[in-house]
């Protein structure tokens, strides 16, 4: 037939295994949808035999369901069946102003608490925000949630995840293994984060290709960061001439986030801390988002919440200066 052609799709944004199904039942019920074409999978390729109207209409309706899996990441053999036969995809969950990306399996990460509603709220008004509070209430995970959120929806080209590369009084050059191994255990929770958001092999693509970096403070130096959402963690460890050096690397189109807890400090004096200091001096900067998160934004075991306030309670008693005697 004159108006037959074998057209290559080439899958892309999206593991093929994750397309086609457990067992290819989502490949399957392509095809069922579509009688007049034959579709053959190779790995990351479709290839569509049949006439040119039906495979244009078929490439126009995988696009579109490969846009829902990048925005709610999940498929089913629902939206298949919407999208390859009305080209239009009910999405169910609720459409909250709390609801930040909707990461693996469709699992939708959403502001918990009145602080990260905030830091989402500032991030609308801001290209720069800093995040402080305890741990466990949620900063780093919102900053990270709001970074994929951007990605997706192409606001940026790349994420970069920073923080001090020492922590604990533990020097790397003392540390077993290479830089990457010895690296790996201080930037564990980003990654973590990461992999609540992005399926597994879409975010080692994502890493292979320089799309999602994640990396010590020290390698900021030098650069420019354009078309980058960019997090520095457990800021409290910098001094301030390494956060101005990592904030004046902002470039076009850049969004960057800095997170920290001022009672968490490992430098060898507290006073050298240069979170502190930035916030001093950054506040009221138009541009710049100051949100501070207390006890009550904990979201970790209810116990976190109960031992962040013995602590608490615990520097204050040391801090106040001791009663006079009198003789």
């Amino acid at each position: 037939m004159m108006d037959s052609e074998d057209k290559k799709i080439d899958i892309e944004g999206v593991d093929p295994r994750e397309l086609y199904g457990p067992q290819n039942i989502y490949l399957e019920q392509m095809q069922e949808l579509h009688p007049n074409l034959k579709i053959i999978a190779r790995g990351s390729a479709l290839t569509v035999l049949g006439p040119r109207s039906d495979s244009e209409q078929f490439r126009k309706r995988l696009d579109g369901l490969i846009a829902y899996y990048l925005k709610y990441g999940y498929i089913s053999k629902e939206s298949v069946q919407q999208a390859f036969s009305t080209g239009v995809i009910e999405h169910d969950a609720p459409v909250d102003k709390d609801v930040i990306v909707y990461g693996n399996n469709g699992t939708i990460v959403r502001a918990r608490t009145v602080n990260q509603l905030k830091l989402v709220q500032s991030y609308d008004r801001n290209d720069l925000l800093l995040a402080i509070g305890p741990a466990g209430s949620g900063k780093t995970y919102t900053a990270i949630a709001l970074a994929v959120r951007a990605l997706k929806e192409k606001h940026v080209k790349r994420i970069i995840l920073t923080r001090p590369a020492v922590e604990a009084g533990e020097k790397l050059g003392f540390l077993p293994g290479d830089m990457k191994e010895k690296l790996d255990p201080y930037l564990q929770p980003l990654y973590d984060a990461l992999n609540d958001m992005i399926p597994p092999a879409k975010l080692q693509k994502y890493i292979e290709e320089g799309t999602v970096q994640i990396a010590p403070l020290a390698y900021m130096r030098g650069r420019t960061l354009d078309n980058a959402f960019v997090i520095l963690d457990e800021a409290q460890n910098t001094t301030l001439p390494q956060i101005k050096m990592f904030l004046t690397r902002m470039g076009r189109n850049a969004k960057f986030i800095v997170t920290g807890d001022v009672t968490q400090i490992d430098l060898p004096r507290r006073s050298d801390s240069g979170l502190t200091r930035a916030m001093e001096i950054l506040r009221g900067v138009e541009g710049i988002g100051i949100v501070e998160f207390d006890r009550r934004d904990i979201v970790r075991h209810p116990l976190v919440k109960q031992i962040v306030e013995a602590f608490d309670r615990s520097a204050a008693v040391e801090a106040a200066p001791a009663p006079e005697t009198g003789k």
